[in-house]
């Protein structure tokens, strides 16, 4: 096998392992990026919960009077 051939296909190669790196890249960044905003849903309804049980507790003690 002459050497440029070789040469030629460690290119080859390298570009591929290359390309599959940044498609896992992406992946885990897309994943990144679900995850952070499934937490930020998950904390609005937390707070969101909380709120309206504030509210509940104001109401029943005569609190609220708006």
């Amino acid at each position: 096998m002459d050497p440029q051939k070789m040469n030629y296909q460690a290119g080859q190669a390298q570009g591929q392992a290359q390309e599959k790196t940044n498609n896992l890249m992406d992946m885990a960044g897309n994943a990144a990026q679900s995850a952070k905003e499934t937490a930020q849903q998950a904390g609005q309804t937390v707070m969101a919960s909380a709120q309206g049980a504030a509210d509940a507790v104001k109401n029943a003690t005569g609190m609220n009077k708006n």
